[in-house]
């Protein structure tokens, strides 16, 4: 096992090459760094290949440069890895303690990747907690193996949703940097970013294939291996649907129909894709039998992802896409009155109408978004408007 792990932390041989050329993330500036020196196990959820892992590694290279810990008392490793399979948590900390000679008493950090591919983690994470000096943040790619929590850790533990690169960090992965005396620029280059979205790898490499190599491994191995499916075909058949719905109202039979499978494989489906974070669904807002018997609305995990299968077509829809993964933090439900739609309400009542640049809500759209009671209401055009509701939040 030792190899295994000098493997995965070079710096413990004074390699910092990897960590100096990491991009800064929001998330780490105000979700984990105000998190690395409590107590708390802190959880990093969502899509494969989103940034989790680097968000470990920037806290690495924080603790190194500005926290002043030794390499040797920092851990990472990927549980998912078949070299460390039948290995449980437990034993890889006993080993690193004993390789590094570190005592029991001697704080270490732990950042354990793909968290759920260990059998019993919340116990053994609970144990660690409980009995060392240990800091511990831990990821998983999958929302359901995560929820499946069964209490061990209710008051210790703190969940983070990691999402695409905001427009910001788009510019700064690309190194674009614009001045105010070039601010109209803004408009070309949001419009390049809705266009490729917020995967971290393709922005800087803008390779097609990792994004078809990206999905491929979630179908084929997240949801097909895990899941016991044989039929490959259709289930890429699935998700190329879910992403021509991206933005739109879904019906789980009529999908059924058109590939010829059953309402319940459907819907088995449809809630993998889900837990791996292909598809997010929205709920109609009203009471509870309108939101359990109205279809959902779905938006895609990323736009770039979604513009990939399905074209560059519906700008608005697009744009759509980008402030729910912006905003979906509030909680946001859909308006459907008297065939009337408008996009979202918060569950802290604010409304928001999306109309991408000089789109105008038509006549009966207006009248319904004047008369709903809501404390805010906004119409968001760019990615200004977005942001001065993120400032309010």
């Amino acid at each position: 096992m030792e190899k295994e792990l000098y493997r995965y932390n070079p710096w413990w041989e004074g390699d910092f090459e990897k960590l100096m050329t990491l991009k800064e993330r929001t998330d780490f500036k105000t979700r984990l760094l105000p998190n690395l020196n409590n107590k708390q196990v802190v959880f990093l959820k969502g899509l494969r290949r989103i940034g989790k892992t680097s968000l470990m590694k920037l806290s690495i290279k924080h603790l190194l440069f500005k926290g002043n810990v030794p390499a040797k008392n920092m851990l990472y490793v990927s549980l998912d890895d078949y070299l460390l399979s039948g290995k449980t948590i437990l034993e890889i900390v006993e080993y690193f303690r004993a390789m590094n000679e570190l005592s029991i008493k001697e704080q270490i950090y732990l950042f354990l990747d793909e968290i759920t591919f260990c059998i019993d983690y919340e116990q053994q994470l609970k144990n660690l907690y409980d009995a060392e000096n240990v800091k511990i943040i831990a990821s998983s790619s999958s929302a359901s193996l995560l929820k499946a929590q069964n209490g061990l850790l209710t008051g210790r533990s703190i969940t983070f949703e990691v999402l695409p690169l905001n427009y910001f960090e788009y510019l700064d992965f690309k190194d674009i940097q614009i001045t105010k005396s070039d601010a109209h620029l803004h408009e070309k280059y949001f419009k390049e970013y809705l266009t490729k979205g917020g995967i971290p790898e393709y922005v800087l490499t803008n390779d097609d294939a990792y994004i078809r190599e990206l999905m491929d491994n979630i179908i084929y191995k997240d949801i097909a291996a895990v899941h016991g499916i044989r039929q490959i075909s259709v289930l890429k058949d699935y998700f190329l649907l879910l992403m021509e719905r991206s933005g739109k109202t879904l019906s789980i039979n009529k999908i059924a129909k058109v590939l010829g499978i059953s309402t319940e494989s459907s819907k088995r489906y449809f809630d993998l894709f889900c837990d791996t974070f292909i598809i997010y669904p929205v709920t109609r807002a009203g009471k509870l039998n309108e939101q359990l018997v109205s279809p959902k609305k779905i938006y895609c995990c990323d736009t770039g992802i979604r513009n990939f299968y399905t074209g560059e077509r519906d700008w608005g829809a697009v744009f759509e896409n980008y402030v729910f993964l912006r905003l979906k933090e509030l909680n946001l439900m859909y308006i459907y009155e008297n065939t009337i739609e408008l996009d979202f309400i918060s569950e802290s009542k604010m409304l928001i109408e999306c109309k991408f640049h000089n789109e105008e809500l038509s006549k009966k759209q207006q009248e319904l978004f004047d008369k709903m009671e809501a404390k805010q209401k906004f119409i968001v055009r760019n990615y200004k408007d977005v942001e001065e509701i993120k400032k309010s939040i």
